[in-house]
Parts: C-alpha cells; structure tokens; sequence
C-alpha cells in the first residue's frame, strides 16, 4: 500500500502546472502518482513512487448550460459539488457513478473528482440503460505522460468519425495521461421512480424474471438480485422476507404507476410483489450501487465480476462448491458482488469465469499483501496485451503515470 506520508505532494492548480509537474517528472524519471481525492487509492497494485501529481486543486466548473444539456469542470472538480449544481435544475449524470468509500472503508476523504470519474468509468445501476461515464463524456483536455496538452471532443452533443480519444482514455486509471478538464453530457432527473420487488426467488429464477422484464415494454431501467443472505442489509432491513429481486421503474408519475402494475400482473402469480415508493426506492438503488451488504469495515475479498447476464448465477454455485462466497446481483444479473469469506482466491474465481464463457473480475478490496500477489485486473489475452503496450508506448513511454497500478505481471 502507498506510504502517502513519506510521498512528496505537487499540487498544480492550473494546467499549465500539470503540465510542469509531468514534464519535470519525465526529466527526472521520477514515477509519480496520479490521485484527486484518494476515494479509490486501495484499487489495483501498489505504487512505490516518491511523489504524487495530486488534482484536487485543479477545481472549478467552468461551463455549464443548463438548457444545452452540457457541463465543463476542471479535472479535481468534487463530484458532490457537481451533483448538487445538477440537482439544482433538476440534471443528473445519468450513470449515476457509484461511491466507492464505504466498501474501502476511505470516508476520510472526499466522494471523488470529475476527472477520477472518467478515469475509473464509473457507472452505477443504470448502466444496463444508461451506460457508463465513457459514454456520457464529449470532450477532455489532459496531460500525457510524453509532457504533451491533448484536447479531444468539443462542448457540442454531435456524432464524429474517427478515434474516439476521450472515450479511449477512459478506464485508463491514470496509466496513460492526466486529465485536466472534462466536458460531460447532462440529463433530466426523472419526475419520479418506484421499485417492484418480487420476493423469495432463487438466483436461477430470478434471472428469468430478471431477463423478462429487461425485455418487456416496461422499461425497466435497473434489474437486481438480492439473496436471503444479504436482503437484510439493505434500507435497514426493511426488505420484505425471502430473496428480493428489484426492478426500477422510472419516469413520469401515472407512466411509472401504469408500468410497474403491468409488472406486477406478469410476475404477481409466480411470487409475492411488493412496491416501494420514490424515497425507498432511491435509498435501494444507492446501497445497490455502493455495494452496502459489503461495507463491513473488513479487509474480506470483495471481487467485481462481469458476465453474461444469465450466467452470474452459475459463477456464484460453482464458487460455492469450492469456497465461503456471499454474493448478490445487479446488471440484470451481469454484475456479481462477491464476498470470499477468507482468501483472495483469484484463479479460483477466474477459472470459474473462463469456464462459463469468460467474462471480467477485478478485485476490488483486499489487504495491502495480496495486492501485490494476486493480480487485481482481468489479465489480458495476447491481442489485448500488445494493443495496452502499443497504447502505453504512445502516451506513456517513460511508464511516467500511475506506474504499475494495472499490471498483471507478478
């Protein structure tokens, strides 16, 4: 783990400072972290660096157009500052970017930075309708590791040709430049939403009903599975008895009610339904999102695993053939949360995954030890690899930004 005490902190308030520091880095071969509010420092390998390029100074909204749907903001930006302007006229970044802090057990610091967003691709929920931040972001500007300003993508919602750069960049936890502006689309809240929970399915029927109602008219905007073991940690509990498994309704008030009764008449036969009105509904999907079964204040395993949709609960019974696994589902069952009960077990979960069809796992919390002896990103086949290396030797030749930190080399 980082030893952020004995690192030296530059922290440039202007791009121009970004792009100083990272110049200055490369003259020295001096390896530096990249980090904003440090919400998602404990996710991937260990950096023994000596210095640390920190953003959160490099803060300001500098665009926002309410009525064009658009909005600027330096990348050290907070995210709840960018929220609460949002909420203001009634937008939202629709992809609704989860918080990572409480499973790191990291509420010393801030939420996280605009700029930490698309570096991470956050996305929440919605991402099943909404997608992730890579597909809300129009424009960056950013500095290379080769000590370069790039700008990509402009203020305007328009489809282009070409390389997409600012959607290639995001995801790159900061391995292959630093962000120093992010421009994002924007969209209305919806005017209300409510949530049917079907309850007591097992995990194979809840991803039938799951996958039917992803495919009905409803238009069901988050589909998740909450088994027995975890429903009583949501909303204080308050989840009726048995496996809940949730769908999100969201819209206009007599659109969402007219739909989620549609639901209800298809699924009310095969298992008890229950309603949760908006305020409920909004604190579901939050704990949803921000994983709370699993926000314990242990070191336990916990991974974040992407597969076919009808496949994550096969994963979750071969696992527990093998091992002490907790689990539930989001992404229509596409997204697993697991929790291992003791070890990290990484083969043993990436093995599993290969043999369902191959999917992606990265281990999202574990101690500082076996984050230097497991990889905590999906390893890449050949084609990937070279095309990563070819990436890095074009952004990052000197291995300047974030060294190490999504190798799965041991």
């Amino acid at each position: 783990m980082n030893d952020t005490q004995s690192q030296s902190a530059l922290r440039p308030d202007t791009e121009n400072q970004v792009l100083d520091a990272v110049q200055w880095a490369i003259s020295e071969q001096t390896p530096i972290e990249i980090r904003g509010h440090g919400s998602k420092q404990d996710i991937g390998r260990p950096m023994q660096v000596a210095d640390c390029l920190d953003l959160s100074s490099l803060s300001g909204i500098t665009l926002y157009e309410p009525e064009e749907l658009v909005l600027s903001a330096k990348a050290g930006t907070g995210l709840d500052e960018i929220e609460s302007l949002l909420a203001q006229n009634n937008q939202e970044l629709q992809f609704e970017p989860m918080d990572y802090r409480p499973l790191l057990g990291r509420q010393d610091c801030g939420r996280g930075t605009i700029g930490g967003v698309l570096a991470t691709n956050l996305s929440g929920p919605r991402r099943i309708k909404s997608g992730a931040a890579r597909d809300h972001i129009l424009g960056i500007r950013a500095v290379t590791g080769r000590g370069d300003i790039i700008k990509s993508g402009g203020r305007v919602v328009k489809n282009v040709t070409g390389y997409d750069l600012s959607r290639g960049l995001s995801g790159s936890w900061g391995t292959l430049a630093a962000f120093t502006e992010v421009t994002f689309k924007v969209l209305p809240c919806a005017e209300t939403q409510a949530s049917l929970i079907v309850s007591g399915l097992n995990d194979a029927d809840a991803a039938d009903i799951m996958a039917r109602s992803m495919g009905s008219d409803a238009e069901v905007s988050s589909a998740a599975h909450l088994p027995e073991s975890v429903r009583g940690r949501f909303i204080e509990g308050e989840l009726p008895r048995g496996s809940a498994t949730v769908l999100r309704i969201e819209g206009f008030g007599p659109s969402v009610d007219y739909r989620l009764g549609k639901l209800k008449q298809s699924f009310g036969e095969i298992a008890p339904c229950t309603r949760l009105d908006p305020q409920a509904s909004v604190q579901l999907w939050r704990e949803i999102r921000d994983v709370e079964p699993f926000c314990d204040g242990t070191s336990r395993p916990v991974w974040r695993v992407s597969v076919a949709p009808g496949v994550g609960h096969m994963l979750v019974a071969a696992l527990r053939l093998q091992t002490g696994v907790d689990a539930f589902y989001d992404w229509q069952g596409g997204l697993v949360w697991l929790r291992m009960e003791a070890d990290a077990e990484a083969e043993l979960v990436r093995s599993a995954i290969r043999a369902l069809g191959g999917g992606h796992a990265t281990l999202i919390r574990t101690d500082g030890t076996t984050r230097n002896m497991v990889p905590v990103f999906e390893p890449q086949n050949a084609a990937l690899s070279a095309l990563s290396n070819r990436l890095k030797q074009q952004f990052d030749p000197g291995y300047i930004l974030n060294p190490a930190r999504m190798s799965t080399d041991l």
